[in-house]
C-alpha cells in the first residue's frame, strides 16, 4: 500500500468523525484534504471524488444517529427531496466553473455560516418535532436552495442543512444533525452522479476514503451523543471546525506559493 493509500484512509477517518459529530464539514474537509494530503491533482475530480465518498459515509452516520433516536424521519425525507432537484443544477453550473474561483468562495460561505451558528441561542427544545403543514414549505424551500448550493460546492451541505432544519422545523441540535446527514447523503450522491458522468471520480481513492470514513463515522456518533448534552456545545464545535477549514482554504487560495 502506498502513502497516498494510507493518506486516503486516514484523511477518511478524519471526515467521517467530523460528519458523525456536527453533521457536517464532510466535503469541506475531504476536497481540501484529497488536494493537499493525498495529492489530488484536478480539482475537478477532488470534489467529484469527495461527493461519493461523503455520500456513503453520510449514510452510514445516518444509521448511527437513527439508532440513537436523533432522526426526525419525515421532515429529513422532505428536506432531502426537495434539495436533490436543486443540487443537480448546481453540480451542472459547478463542473463549469473555474475552480479557483470555487474554492475561496466556499470558504467565504463557511465563515458567514459559522458566524450565523454561534450567533443562534442554543435550543435544547425539538423532542416531539413532526411535519407539519406550517414547516414544509419551509423544509422545501430551505431544502432547495440548500441542495443547488450543496451541488455548485460539490459538497453534501451538511453545514447548510443543519442550521436549515433548525431554522424550519425548530429541532434541537443533535436532531438537526442526525437527520441532516439523509440530505446530506442524498446531495453528495447526486453531485456524485453528475461528476461520474464526465468521469471526475478517481474511484480507487474513493474506496480508501470510504473504508476510513465508515471507521472514524462509529466514534463520532458516540462523541456527538455525548457533547449534545452539555448546551451550546455542538454548536461550537460546528462552528470551529467550520472557521479553521475556511481559514485554511483561503490560505491555500491567496497566500501559500502555488
Amino acid at each position: 500500500m502506498s502513502l497516498p493509500d494510507i493518506l486516503a484512509i486516514l484523511s477518511g477517518g478524519a471526515v467521517g468523525l467530523v460528519l458523525a459529530i456536527i453533521g457536517g464539514g464532510g466535503s469541506i474537509l475531504a476536497t481540501p484534504a484529497l488536494l493537499y494530503v493525498v495529492g489530488v491533482a484536478n480539482p475537478h475530480v477532488a470534489i467529484g471524488t469527495s461527493a461519493i465518498a461523503v455520500s456513503v459515509n453520510a449514510f452510514a452516520n445516518f444509521i448511527n444517529h437513527a439508532r440513537r433516536g436523533n432522526v426526525r424521519w419525515r421532515c429529513a425525507m422532505v428536506f432531502a427531496a426537495s434539495g436533490v432537484f436543486g443540487a443537480a443544477i448546481g453540480a451542472a453550473i459547478g463542473k463549469v466553473t473555474d475552480a479557483q474561483i470555487l474554492l475561496p468562495l466556499f470558504a467565504v460561505l463557511m465563515i458567514v455560516i459559522g458566524i450565523a451558528m454561534l450567533r443562534r441561542p442554543p435550543s435544547d427544545t425539538g423532542q416531539d418535532v413532526r411535519l407539519t403543514r406550517e414547516n414544509a414549505p419551509k423544509l422545501i424551500a430551505y431544502g432547495a436552495g440548500v441542495g443547488a448550493i450543496s451541488g455548485f460546492f460539490g459538497i453534501g451541505g451538511g453545514f447548510l442543512i443543519v442550521p436549515g432544519l433548525i431554522g424550519a422545523t425548530g429541532m434541537s441540535m443533535i436532531q438537526a444533525i442526525g437527520s441532516s446527514l439523509f440530505s446530506v447523503g442524498s446531495f453528495g450522491a447526486t453531485t456524485a452522479a453528475s461528476y461520474a458522468l464526465d468521469n471526475l471520480i478517481d474511484w480507487r481513492i474513493a474506496a480508501l476514503f470510504i473504508g476510513g470514513g465508515l471507521i472514524g463515522g462509529l466514534a463520532g456518533a458516540s462523541i456527538a451523543s455525548h457533547l449534545a448534552k452539555q448546551r451550546g456545545a455542538l454548536q461550537r464545535v460546528f462552528a470551529g471546525v467550520v472557521f479553521l477549514v475556511a481559514a485554511y482554504m483561503l490560505y491555500r487560495s491567496f497566500i501559500a506559493p502555488h
